[in-house]
């Protein structure tokens, strides 16, 4: 049954539970047939309230800081991968007793941490990140291709060998992208790092692989990782993020005001558009609101803003069938994957909860934010 709204607070971000599983049971089916192991990037999505379930599907967890790889350890099991653009001394103790496979940025990297990786008594394999000089992102924000990337490491510089020690290569190079965006990928990486993928035991394809979303085509990207690895005799990892909580949530909210500027009417809601959903500002991208549909110039039109004193806090114009009233409820589609974990207290404004809308149609509270939680974050 779908969700009653009437039954989630306001300002509230809830997770749908049985949808959740659903693009599980997609990846579980991804990773049996296809001979792979997907994780889940905790970037992406990390709500760990929600790990008894993914893990019952996915095999780890993957960090892009000391931080994920504890929430990994600690909150979901299994293996913890890693990767950052840096490692820090005072952290690499911590970290490694975290993880099972760690990505280093450079080989310069993986050279300041080589011998302690390798006196370590827990083993733990390495692998170099590799830049493949393609990619089909055209936001240069989520591009790790564009000139003067700091991600990575070229052909010409890591040269006809794996360094001493490294066991894999990992590339991310996707966003929210198909299997044929991978296949091309796939055509530029063994171009250029083939015979580097002969001696490695595996291959990190990173996220982006949107393999959840309506009309991908998982029979091709079945095929394509079936023959990569065994035409590598490798080990092939996938880590989404956004794939593992595509579509499976809202973003409650309520109108507070509306004021008539010019022709439009803005809308302040209880949210806050560049604090509670930075990806909008950022990507930038336009969500879908229930019941919602685009302003035609010339109607109605209501701009969508929020709580903060930014002026540019605010998500687009939308139209309805009914004029909006203070009070109305307003739901944003689509706002588990990235958005939680990149929200902020700017302003000081109330942060949404979060909660679950359970596959027995009963809401869950997982999480209310206080003022403690806003000044724990300050000095």
């Amino acid at each position: 049954m779908p969700i009653n709204f009437n039954q989630v607070p306001s300002a509230c971000f809830v997770l749908e539970e049985e949808k959740l599983r659903r693009n599980l049971e997609v990846m579980q089916r991804v990773q049996q047939e296809a001979g792979i192991n997907i994780i889940l990037a905790l970037k992406g999505f990390a709500m760990f309230s929600t790990f008894p379930l993914i893990r019952q599907y996915l095999h780890g967890t993957t960090a892009s800081s000391l931080y994920e790889a504890r929430l990994g350890f600690e909150e979901f099991g299994d293996e913890v991968h890693a990767y950052s653009p840096a490692y820090f001394n005072d952290e690499i103790d911590e970290l490694m007793r975290y993880c099972n496979h760690i990505t280093f940025n450079s080989p310069a990297q993986w050279q300041k941490f080589k011998t302690k990786i390798q006196d370590s008594e827990k083993p733990i394999s390495c692998a170099i990140r590799i830049n493949p000089e393609y990619s089909e992102v055209e936001i240069d924000l989520y591009n790790p291709c564009v000139k003067g990337t700091r991600l990575g490491v070229t052909a010409d510089q890591i040269g006809d060998k794996l360094p001493e020690g490294i066991e894999g290569l990992h590339f991310h190079t996707l966003c929210e992208s198909d299997s044929y965006a991978l296949e091309r990928t796939l055509k530029a990486v063994e171009a250029r790092f083939g015979h580097l993928l002969h001696q490695a035991k595996w291959l990190n394809m990173g996220g982006g692989h949107l393999m959840t979303r309506e009309g991908y085509d998982i029979e091709h990207l079945i095929g394509l990782l079936r023959n990569l690895r065994e035409k590598y005799d490798i080990d092939i990892i996938m880590e989404p993020g956004t794939a593992v909580a595509w579509q499976t949530g809202y973003l409650t909210s309520t109108v507070e005001d509306i004021i008539d500027s010019q022709g439009i009417y803005a809308v302040v809601l209880d949210v806050s558009i560049s604090a509670h959903m930075p990806d909008c500002i950022e990507m930038p991208y336009k969500p879908v609101v229930l019941g919602a549909k685009e302003a035609v110039l010339g109607e109605p039109a209501y701009r969508l803003g929020g709580l903060t004193c930014l002026a540019g806090d605010y998500v687009g114009d939308y139209a309805f069938d009914k004029p909006l009233q203070i009070g109305d409820r307003l739901i944003f589609n689509d706002m588990m994957h990235y958005t939680m974990v990149k929200t902020t207290f700017f302003n000081g404004v109330r942060h949404p909860s979060i909660g679950i809308w359970r596959e027995d149609d009963t809401f869950k509270m997982i999480k209310e934010f206080s003022y403690e939680d806003y000044k724990n974050k300050l000095s």
